[in-house]
């Protein structure tokens, strides 16, 4: 994600607006709150106060009709905020197939002691012992916590662009980005923002989405979509609005139709 976009966007749209994360699961440059600090700094992402909301503890959020969670623990400063705009860099992922919305609050607003553990390890005593569909189930009901938590106050964008098959997190041990950039995506329902970015992956032609087609797959990602489904998150029909030309209702295929070949 572009730091001068964000930038823009909290300095014209959001002026009284935090950003806010969590600490990591892993050891590494953001596991402990100073040294996430060091790390903003270092990555120019100090223009605006950033939040790290499990510095000072956690809470628990109820997790409704889950059938791995009954609650889920995030960074106890959530609770301090009335809305939250969840803009999430589109890509593939390692362990999930895909992050998006769902996958950005999931682990996102998980805290880096107890919620992401909760999610990656549960009762296998191994630091990344879920995977699959249950990983899949288990990021879903994450999610559903902050979802629920802000009901009709939370917004989600995907940015469609820069899309290894890689996590932000693998830094430059990424897979090198081969998918065309496609757009931005925005909504108030977190499937159909979701689902949407997904179907507009698979609507590139079949030598630009298979390498990240292929990671969704081989990792159950598309799980994700089908658990929100039944959990009740959302929507997984949906209407795409061109909002360059004055929000006429496009295809996936007239989305998609003039991308071109990614160029770093």
């Amino acid at each position: 994600m572009p730091r001068p976009w964000v930038k823009t966007l909290i300095a014209e749209k959001l002026p009284k607006a935090n950003i806010v994360e969590t600490n990591t699961y892993y050891q590494g440059a953001r596991y402990t709150t100073a040294e996430h600090r060091k790390t903003l700094a270092v990555n120019g992402w100090d223009f605006a106060p950033v939040d790290i909301m499990d510095e000072e503890g956690t809470a628990m959020l109820p997790v409704k009709g889950g059938k791995w969670f009954t609650e889920m623990s995030v960074g106890s400063h959530m609770l301090n905020y009335d809305s939250l705009l969840v803009l999430t860099h589109f890509k593939g992922h390692t362990m999930g197939g895909f992050g998006g919305s769902n996958k950005n609050i999931g682990i996102g607003c998980a805290d880096g002691r107890i919620g992401k553990k909760m999610i990656h390890t549960g009762d296998t005593g191994t630091q990344w012992g879920i995977s699959k569909e249950e990983l899949m189930e288990r990021i879903s009901e994450s999610a559903k916590a902050t979802a629920d938590h802000f009901g009709d106050h939370i917004a989600y964008i995907n940015v469609l662009r820069n899309m290894s098959v890689s996590c932000d997190c693998e830094g430059t041990a990424a897979q090198p980005v081969v998918t065309p950039n496609i757009g931005i995506l925005a909504s108030t329902d977190i499937l159909a923002a979701d689902q949407a970015s997904v179907d507009l992956v698979y609507a590139l032609p079949e030598k630009y989405r298979h390498d990240l087609v292929e990671r969704m797959e081989t990792r159950h990602g598309l799980r994700q979509l089908s658990y929100m489904k039944e959990l009740g998150m959302g929507c997984d029909r949906y209407v795409i609005l061109d909002m360059d030309h004055g929000d006429t209702p496009i295809t996936l295929a007239e989305a998609v139709k003039n991308v071109k070949p990614f160029k770093a």
